[in-house]
């Protein structure tokens, strides 16, 4: 029996995630599986990927043949190296935490507008240019 490292796909019609399985190679690509090894979520930025290594290097060490994909994702981990008793690779970019937002109530304590309006009305306006217009005739 020929056995694969493939990809099965999951999720809906543009958001994919996959996780990395081991397969009989006759298996259809979303079929039944021997054991799942790890995950990978393209879509998110960075692109998540989990391998348990662990698993992957007993499956590569017994003969499992990964496809190219599934070999892509293992030359970033650095499992395919460590296979093949290469040197390992660069560390992989990790997702830095988000900053947490400030609040609403810690922006409206600030210094700016207080919910007042910030325009005047323009009869107000009319009625100060005429004051000082009668004011400037006046002296």
């Amino acid at each position: 029996m020929a056995v694969k490292i493939k990809l099965k796909r999951l999720g809906k019609i543009r958001a994919p995630h996959y996780r990395i399985i081991v397969a009989d190679s006759r298996t259809r690509r979303d079929g039944r599986a021997i054991e799942e090894i790890g995950l990978y979520h393209p879509v998110q930025n960075p692109s998540r990927i989990e391998v348990d290594s662990e698993r992957a290097q007993y499956w590569l060490g017994v003969g499992a043949q990964p496809t190219e994909p599934v070999m892509a994702i293992l030359k970033l981990t650095g499992d395919w190296q460590k296979h093949k008793g290469l040197p390992a690779p660069a560390p992989l970019k990790v997702a830095e935490p988000k900053a947490a937002r400030p609040s609403f109530e810690a922006l409206a304590t600030e210094d700016g507008p207080k919910g007042e309006a910030i325009t005047q009305k323009k009869k107000a306006e009319k009625k100060d240019e005429a004051e000082a217009a009668s004011e400037s005739t006046e002296a």
